[in-house]
């Protein structure tokens, strides 16, 4: 993190954190990205970005992980980043590699297990394991749900 940005977060922390309880929530998440970036994003989309910046677990973001996420991905996560799309390719139900578009399906999952020797799950096991980390509901895992399990 360079002098700027150590000298700049904290003051966006304070803008993003409108209750002043010293957490952003998905909502003031939401609000203030619409309202400074211009940057209208659904519920489903902040509460992954949220996700994936939460550290502690708690649902929201304190100033450290806020400025971990205000300041950009270090090469370490590049690298991190790549190996999980690598291995979301392995589990999505598209033989592609526009990991943007392909989705991980309980029967995409079950066959994956299958091939890496893992005992044999049923269709209904594989979407039960989905279920907990689809957080649009659409019974797939998208790679943003899919880095948020992993990062879990």
């Amino acid at each position: 993190m360079n002098s700027h940005s150590i000298m700049v977060v904290p003051s966006v922390f304070a803008a993003f954190d409108k209750d002043g309880d010293r957490k952003v929530s998905v909502s003031e998440l939401r609000c203030c990205m619409a309202a400074s970036l211009g940057e209208d994003i659904s519920e489903e989309e902040a509460a992954v970005v949220l996700a994936a910046a939460d550290a502690d677990g708690d649902g929201l973001l304190n100033q450290e992980e806020f400025s971990r996420l205000a300041t950009g991905a270090d090469e370490e996560d590049d690298v991190r980043r790549r190996c999980l799309r690598e291995a979301f390719g392995m589990y999505a139900s598209s033989s592609t590699e526009d990991t943007t578009t392909t989705m991980i399906t309980p029967a995409s999952l079950r066959r994956t297990l299958s091939r890496l020797g893992s005992h044999e799950l049923g269709v209904e096991e594989c979407r039960a394991m989905i279920c907990r980390f689809d957080l649009d509901g659409d019974g797939k895992l998208s790679f943003d749900e899919f880095r948020v399990m992993m990062m879990a």
